[in-house]
C-alpha cells in the first residue's frame, strides 16, 4: 500500500480510501494552499491532498485505519490554519457566503481608516513638493520633529487597519512558511522601522532637516491602503463566482404544504421544506415549485421542467408519474408523495456536483502550484540580495537600498498565480450548470479541449431514444400479424430493452392481448428465450437467429436486408425451431444530429458511431446523420474494448452515451459525456453530464472547455509575466543602465491590481454564450 501522494500525483486513490472535504480558513495566497498540499500529501496514510485557494477548501483521501479526521485537522492547525468539516449542498453554500460576506464587510470597514489617514500622510510628506502650503509648525525645515511625529501618529490607525498582514505574515515567517502577507508585513515593517529610527535621531538633533526628508511613513501607509483595496476588490469579485450555485439553491421553495390526518380528518399544514420526510404527502398548488422528488398520487397538471431539460413546453403529469423537486407546477393542483428529500434529491445532487467541480483542479495548475510553494522565500532572498548589493556594490545610500528592498517585497504576487486556474474553473463550472452542462472536475474541462475523436452511441444519443414498430412481416403465412405481435409482446414484457418496450407498446396500442410467460431468459447482446403456452420462442437480432439454424432464414434474407437499408432494425421471432415473423423497429434521429455532426467535422473532430445494430441498419442511420465511420454489431460488454482500441491508436477519445448500457465505455474513454436529462445513471456515469439541449450540449461543452482553457492561459501568462517583469524592475535592473527605479507605492498598487485583474478576467466566463445561442440572438 502506498504511503502518500501529493496533489500533483495523477494516480487515483484506492477504492477503500475515505474522502473528506474541509473548509480551510486563514489562506491568503498560493503559497498557503501549496504548503498545505505538500505537507499533508507527504504524510503516511494520506493518499491525496488537494487544496483550492479560490474556494478556500480542501479535499483529502486517506486510509481510515491509519489516519483519523482529527489528525488531518491537527496537521492543518500546526501549519497555522484552521478548518471545519464542509457541509454539503445548500448548507455549505450558505455558510461560505455568510463567511465571505462577513470578511467583505470587515475589509470595507478597514478601508475607511486606511485611506482616511494615509491620504493626510501623503499630503503632509509630499505636498510641499508640489507647492501645497504647510503651516509653520509642520514645516520640515523649521519643525522637522513635529513634521515626522505627526506622520508617525497618523500611521498608527493605518497599521491597525492593515493588522491582518502582520498577524498572518509574521507568524507564518517565524514558522518557516512565509506567505504573501509576510512580504507585505516585512516590506512595510522595514519602511516603518527605518522611518521610526530617523524620527528618534531627529528628536536627538542628529541632522534633523536631512532626516526629515528621508522618511517612508507615507510609503508604508499607502502600501497598506492600496493592497487592502486590492484585497477588497478581490473578495467582492470572488463572491460572484458562486452565483450559479445560489441560483440552483433558490429553486427549492422554503415552505411546503403537508397533507396529514388530524383529529377532524384531513388537514393541511405549512412546514419548512427541510422537515419533509420520505413518504410525506404534499399538496402543490398551481404556480408553486415542487418541494421534493416525488410520485404523483392525485390530480393532473403540467410541470415546467426547463431547469432540468431546457425544454420550454410543460410536461403533462398524472397519477403514477414522477416529479423532480425545484420544477414548477404550471396548471392544476397535484398531490404527491415524497420519495427523495434533502441531500438525496436530484437538485441537491446537482448542487453537490457543481460544488465539487468548483473545488477541483485542472492539471494545468500543477506548474503554478509548484512554483508558488517556493515563490515567497525566493522573493525574500531576491529583495535582500538586491538591497544589500545596491548598498555595498552599487555604492548607493541606505535609503535607496531600503526602497529597493521594499519595492521587491511588495510587488511580488503569488496570489495571481494561485488564483489563475481555480477562479476560471469555478466560474466556468457554474456557467456550465446554468447552460445544462454539468462538469464534474477541472480535469474534465481541460481534457475536453484536447478531444479529437468523439464516439456516439446510437440509441437515445444520435436518435431520440423512442423506437417504434413500423412493419410486421409474417414468414410463409405462418399465422397473422396480430398473433406474431401478441406472442412477441408476451415475451418482451419481461425485458427492459428499448426495442422490447417498443414491441410491448405496439401491442398495447392495438389492443392485442398477451399471454403468461412460463420461463424467460435474457441473452445480453443477442435477444431473449422464453416459453409461452408450452412453446419455445426465441426473439433477437439476425446474427443470433442465424446461430440457431432456423428453418426459413434464407428465404427471409431479402426482406431483412431491405429493412436494414431503410435504417430499420429487424427483430426476428422464431417458434419451435422455425422463423415465424419479422418486426421492423425504427428510431428517428434527433433533428439536430446532422447539424452537430457537421459542426464537429468542421472543427476537425473525427466522429464515429458505435452500435449493436447490424452493419446495414447502422450505415443507413449514419448516412442520415452525416457520419462516415461506423462500428456496428458491438455487444454492450464489447463497447469498452472498441474505445480502448481507438485510444491505443493514439487518439484522444470522448464517448457520448446515455449511461444506461454504455457506462463502462463512458468510464473507459478519455472523456465520458452522459446524456440523460438529469437521470440518476447519467449523473453517475459521465465526466460531463448533458442535462438539456440534446446533442447541442456536446458543442456547448467543447466551446466552454476551449473558452475556459483560453481564459486560464491568459491568467497564467499575466501572473507569470507580471512577476517576471515586475520583480527585476523593482530590484533596480533598469537603474543599472541609467533607467528609473520603481517607487514602492507604485509597486504595491501593481501587486494589488494583479490579483484583481486575474479574478476579473476569470469572471468574464460568466457571460460565456454557446455559438448556437449567439447565432440565434444575432439572427434577424
Amino acid at each position: 500500500m502506498p504511503s502518500s501522494s501529493t496533489s500533483s500525483d495523477r494516480t487515483a486513490p484506492p477504492a477503500e480510501a475515505q474522502k473528506i472535504s474541509l473548509s480551510i480558513q486563514g489562506m491568503h495566497c498560493a503559497s498557503c494552499s501549496s504548503r498545505i498540499e505538500r505537507v499533508l500529501g507527504s504524510q503516511d496514510g494520506i493518499y491525496e491532498a488537494r487544496v483550492n485557494l479560490a474556494s478556500e477548501s480542501g479535499t483529502f483521501a486517506f486510509d481510515p485505519t491509519r489516519v483519523k479526521l482529527r489528525d488531518i485537522r491537527h496537521a492543518i492547525e500546526d501549519l497555522g490554519f484552521s478548518s471545519t468539516v464542509a457541509t454539503a449542498g445548500a448548507s455549505m453554500y450558505k455558510e461560505r457566503q455568510a463567511k465571505n460576506l462577513a470578511n467583505l464587510a470587515a475589509l470595507r470597514r478597514d478601508l475607511i481608516p486606511a485611506f482616511g489617514f494615509a491620504l493626510p500622510i501623503i499630503l503632509l510628506s509630499m505636498g510641499h513638493m508640489v507647492g501645497l502650503p504647510l503651516p509653520a509648525f509642520l514645516d520640515p525645515l523649521h519643525a522637522p520633529f513635529t513634521f515626522a511625529l505627526v506622520q508617525a501618529l497618523l500611521l498608527v490607525p493605518v497599521l491597525w487597519a492593515g493588522r491582518r498582514f502582520y498577524t498572518s505574515g509574521i507568524p507564518a515567517f517565524l514558522r518557516g512558511a512565509p506567505n504573501m502577507d509576510s512580504l507585505v508585513a516585512m516590506g512595510t515593517g522595514a519602511a516603518v522601522l527605518y522611518s521610526t529610527w530617523n524620527l528618534v535621531e531627529i528628536g536627538m538633533g542628529i541632522t534633523p532637516q536631512q532626516k526629515a526628508m528621508d522618511l517612508y511613513f507615507e510609503s508604508a501607509a499607502m502600501l497598506i491602503a492600496l493592497i487592502s483595496l486590492g484585497k477588497y476588490f478581490e473578495a467582492r469579485s470572488k463572491l460572484k463566482t458562486s452565483e450559479a450555485i445560489g441560483s440552483l439553491i433558490k429553486l427549492t421553495p422554503d415552505k411546503a404544504i403537508l397533507v396529514r390526518q388530524g383529529q377532524n380528518g384531513e388537514e393541511q399544514v405549512l412546514i419548512p421544506t427541510q422537515e419533509i420526510e420520505p413518504g410525506d404527502v404534499l399538496l402543490v398548488k398551481p404556480g408553486e415549485r415542487i418541494p421534493a422528488d416525488a410520485d404523483v398520487i392525485a390530480g393532473e397538471s403540467s410541470v415546467d421542467e426547463s431547469m432540468l431539460t431546457g425544454e420550454s413546453l410543460p410536461v403533462a403529469k398524472r397519477p403514477g408519474d414522477k416529479v423532480v423537486g425545484g420544477t414548477v407546477n404550471a396548471t392544476g393542483s397535484l398531490t404527491i408523495r415524497a420519495t427523495r428529500v434533502g441531500q438525496d434529491s436530484m437538485l441537491a445532487r446537482i448542487i453537490r456536483l457543481v460544488q465539487e467541480a468548483q473545488g477541483s483542479k485542472a492539471p494545468i495548475a500543477n506548474l503554478a502550484d509548484r512554483i508558488s510553494l517556493y515563490f515567497v522565500p525566493a522573493v525574500m532572498v531576491v529583495a535582500l540580495v538586491a538591497g544589500v548589493s545596491w548598498l555595498t556594490i552599487g555604492g548607493e545610500s541606505l535609503s535607496f537600498s531600503l526602497r529597493i528592498f521594499v519595492a521587491v517585497m511588495v510587488i511580488a504576487c503569488p496570489c495571481a498565480m494561485g488564483l489563475a486556474t481555480p477562479i476560471s474553473i469555478m466560474v466556468a463550472t457554474g456557467r456550465g450548470a446554468r447552460l445544462g452542462v454539468l462538469v464534474k472536475s477541472g480535469g474534465a474541462l481541460q481534457m475536453a479541449e484536447r478531444i479529437r475523436t468523439i464516439v456516439f452511441d446510437k440509441t437515445g444519443t444520435l436518435t431520440v431514444g423512442k423506437p417504434s414498430v413500423t412493419d410486421i412481416l409474417v414468414v410463409d403465412d405462418q399465422g397473422d400479424e396480430e398473433e406474431i405481435l401478441g406472442l412477441a409482446a408476451s415475451v418482451e414484457g419481461s425485458s427492459e430493452h428499448p426495442l422490447a418496450q417498443a414491441v410491448v407498446e405496439a401491442a398495447r396500442s392495438r389492443g392485442i392481448a398477451t399471454h403468461g410467460v412460463e420461463s424467460f431468459e435474457a441473452l445480453p447482446g443477442k435477444g431473449v428465450r422464453a416459453r409461452v403456452q408450452g412453446r419455445e420462442i426465441h426473439i433477437g437480432h439476425v446474427a443470433y437467429m442465424k446461430s440457431l439454424d432456423l428453418a426459413g432464414m434464407e428465404k427471409a434474407g431479402g426482406r431483412i436486408r431491405k429493412m436494414a437499408e431503410q435504417g430499420k432494425t429487424p427483430v426476428l421471432m422464431a417458434m419451435d425451431g422455425r422463423l415465424r415473423g419479422i418486426i421492423a423497429i425504427a428510431d428517428r434521429i434527433r433533428p439536430e444530429t446532422p447539424e452537430v455532426v457537421a459542426a464537429l467535422n468542421r472543427r476537425g473532430i473525427e466522429v464515429i458511431m458505435l452500435t449493436g445494430d447490424n452493419k446495414t441498419t447502422a450505415q443507413a442511420i449514419a448516412r442520415q446523420a452525416g457520419i462516415s465511420q461506423v462500428i456496428a454489431e458491438v455487444l454492450p460488454d464489447s463497447k469498452v474494448a472498441a474505445i480502448r482500441e481507438l485510444k491505443q491508436q493514439g487518439k484522444r477519445v470522448a464517448m457520448v452515451g446515455d449511461g444506461i448500457n454504455d457506462a463502462p465505455a463512458l468510464a473507459g474513454a478519455d472523456l465520458g459525456m452522459a446524456m440523460g436529462s438529469g437521470i440518476d445513471v447519467a449523473i453517475e456515469s459521465g465526466d460531463i453530464v448533458l442535462m438539456r439541449q440534446g446533442l447541442f450540449g456536446v458543442l456547448t461543452a467543447l466551446e466552454l472547455s476551449r473558452a475556459t482553457m483560453r481564459n486560464i492561459r491568459q491568467n497564467l501568462f499575466w501572473a507569470f509575466a507580471y512577476n517576471v517583469i515586475g520583480i527585476p524592475f523593482a530590484a533596480g535592473i533598469f537603474h543599472v543602465f541609467g533607467g528609473p527605479t520603481l517607487n514602492p507605492m507604485i509597486a504595491g498598487a501593481a501587486m494589488a491590481m494583479s490579483s484583481v485583474s486575474v479574478v476579473g478576467n476569470g469572471l468574464r466566463l460568466r457571460w460565456f454564450t454557446p455559438q448556437k445561442t449567439r447565432n440565434a440572438v444575432a439572427a434577424p
